[in-house]
């Protein structure tokens, strides 16, 4: 499962850059968190939430001399969002450059009385 919910919580797991066809795709370091965002993007839509919901992300980056090209990318990718991160170098399983996962708080709709 790409993201499960556990009550006002959602997590997300590790997701590589994919197109809107849900295809990996492999580019720049500028390209890849881009397109991994878009993907988170498409996932916790299906919740409700936006990427200003996230709450937490951990970065998975294959070689941490590109830390600072995939910084500037990621922060024109996350917009106004306010969040807590971690970015760890770790070789990735399938050829990509990133792998995130995501924390998103988005509460339940309270139940009417």
């Amino acid at each position: 499962h790409p993201a499960v919910r556990a009550g006002d919580y959602v997590f997300v797991s590790g997701q590589l850059p994919k197109d809107e066809n849900n295809d990996g795709i492999s580019g720049t370091i500028e390209e890849e968190p881009l397109a991994t965002l878009k993907t988170i993007e498409r996932i916790i839509a299906e919740e409700g939430a936006t990427l200003s919901d996230i709450v937490r992300i951990t970065t998975y980056l294959e070689d941490t001399r590109d830390f600072g090209r995939y910084n500037r990318a990621f922060l024109q990718g996350i917009g106004d969002a306010v969040l807590a991160r971690t970015t760890v170098e770790a070789k990735a399983v399938i050829n990509t450059k990133i792998e995130m996962e995501a924390i998103v708080y988005k509460p339940l709709p309270k139940p009417q009385d």
